[in-house]
């Protein structure tokens, strides 16, 4: 029979005794199917390959086939299978969590829920302008305590006056530390813009604004090209604007000639950028009045916004809290600078500076050039991944601070009567880049405010008039600030670290 069945040609695999080992139901199983079936009919009704498949499910079978009956059970053992549904189901069955933004969890808490959040942010690195706050607290007890006058209506006037132009220079600085670069040249941009307006005006009988736009552009002009250099060249920034330093120098020394200075005219417009204060009480009292407006009508637009787009938004309790706080502190100043004796009136300078900032954080927070900044500045790669055309980023930024610089430089000149070989030497680019960085800008790039250059330079101009009135030399003076900054770095760069630590970087 299994020689009938067989293919010729085909070695029989076992010996005939290996049969005998085969277990009795497949042994009987063999034989069914050959009985049942005859020979003539198998070859018949059954193709040669399926011929051959039933003498190799009993004569040639080996031994692992045999174990393939064996295996059959395996699909009961999917009965295990019945069980992969049950964590579907079991997922399935629990009501889905929804996500709830922690900001909302904080609100509704109430002060309870904002103090554990300042906490946790505080243990997390985030300290933003805590720092500043406190040490402007510090030092207004100190040199209180030491001279009754440090809080007087006339020296904050001169804090204001002595804060404007190199705060509108840090204004630029700060733009440029967010991108993660440096502008080593503020200094000397600052002295050719004073440069080109004296020449123009003074020297050449240009019209006063006709000459300062000229000033103000060309320090534009100057910025672009410090960008150009590093963004299309590809020379360091620090490099380009050392150069800078050192080449705007020369370039505001040939400009003034053998002109040691030249004096800002009576009545001019420089010459009234520091030297006029609006003597009306309305004027100060305006301004605070328009800037609490201002800052309320921000903060109900933006949770306005924010409740439209199904987004969490300030409650008005917090919104009337804010606005409450700015009120005070403006409506404070506004009353120093208007009614003790000695005041002179809300100052023009200090109006200009802070519309600036205004303008200035306007277009950081709210336009999409602003959050290109920040995004290059957080990670340049991935900013040019994401489309961002990172180059004309850096050469806006140093066109800004270029620009910007220039219009500081005549606030300088201005309170030191006139142009000057010397203007913008000295430590005016240590002032500059201190008060952004004592402000709260992170030198690594990717974090900073506008306003932390109106905070950076009331801290070190605050210092300065403090010293001054307890008449303590310039070099003391040269080492706080520099123990202030130094101070102001740590903090930064142990922040980081600390926001690193907790993940949250």
């Amino acid at each position: 029979m299994s020689d009938l069945t067989k293919t010729p040609g085909t070695p029989d695999p076992r010996p005939d005794d290996a049969t005998a080992a085969t277990p009795a139901p497949e042994a009987t199983d063999a034989p069914n199917a050959t009985a049942a079936t005859p020979a003539p009919e198998a070859t018949a009704a059954t193709p040669a390959p399926e011929a051959t498949d039933a003498p190799d499910a009993t004569d040639a079978t080996p031994a692992p086939e045999a174990t393939d009956a064996p295996k059959t059970p395996a699909p009961p053992a999917t009965p295990a299978d019945p069980k992969a549904p049950l964590p579907a189901d079991a997922g399935g069955s629990a009501a889905p969590v929804p996500a709830v933004d922690p900001r909302l969890l904080v609100r509704e808490e109430g002060l309870k829920g904002y103090w554990t959040e300042f906490t946790r942010k505080v243990r997390g690195g985030e300290l933003g302008s805590l720092p500043v706050f406190i040490g402007l607290i510090v030092i207004a007890i100190v040199f209180q305590a030491q001279n009754s006058n440090f809080l007087s209506a006339s020296s904050v006037a001169n804090i204001a006056v002595y804060t404007s132009g190199l705060g509108i220079m840090a204004v630029g600085i700060v733009f440029v530390l967010i991108l993660g670069e440096i502008d080593l040249s503020v200094g000397s941009v600052a002295g050719v813009g004073a440069a080109v307006w004296a020449v123009l005006n003074v020297s050449n009988g240009m019209n006063d604004w006709l000459a300062v736009a000229l000033a103000v552009l060309s320090g534009l002009a100057l910025g672009l090209l410090h960008g150009f250099f590093f963004a299309k060249i590809g020379v360091p920034a620090f490099v380009v604007t050392l150069a800078g330093f050192l080449g705007w120098s020369g370039l505001q020394i040939w400009l003034m000639g053998q002109e040691g200075s030249i004096n800002a005219p009576t009545g001019s417009v420089v010459e009234h950028l520091t030297g006029y204060y609006f003597e009306d009480k309305a004027a100060a009292y305006g301004l605070a009045l328009v800037a609490v407006l201002a800052y309320a009508g921000s903060l109900l637009l933006d949770s306005r916004r924010r409740r439209a787009a199904a987004l969490p938004s300030r409650p008005v309790s917090e919104i009337v809290l804010r606005a409450g706080f700015v009120a005070v502190l403006c409506f404070v100043v506004a009353y120093v600078l208007n009614e003790p004796a000695g005041a002179r009136g809300l100052p023009l300078a200090l109006v200009l500076f802070l519309a600036v900032l205004v303008v200035a954080d306007f277009v950081a927070r709210r336009t999409t050039f602003g959050r290109q900044v920040f995004a290059v500045g957080g990670n340049a790669e991935a900013a040019r991944r994401a489309g961002i055309d990172v180059d004309r980023v850096r050469i806006v930024v140093f066109g800004l601070s270029g620009m910007l610089a220039a219009f500081g430089g005549l606030f300088v000149a201005s309170l030191s009567g006139g142009a000057t070989k010397s203007l913008g030497g000295g430590n005016t680019l240590m002032l500059v880049i201190a008060a952004a960085v004592i402000g709260g800008t992170s030198l690594f790039g990717g974090r900073g405010k506008v306003w932390s250059a109106l905070l950076g330079m009331i801290v070190i101009q605050s210092i300065q008039q403090g010293l001054n009135m307890l008449g303590m030399a310039s070099e003391i003076q040269y080492m706080i600030t520099g123990a202030v900054l130094l101070a102001a770095v740590v903090i930064d760069s142990v922040s980081r670290r600390t926001q690193k630590t907790a993940g949250r970087a």
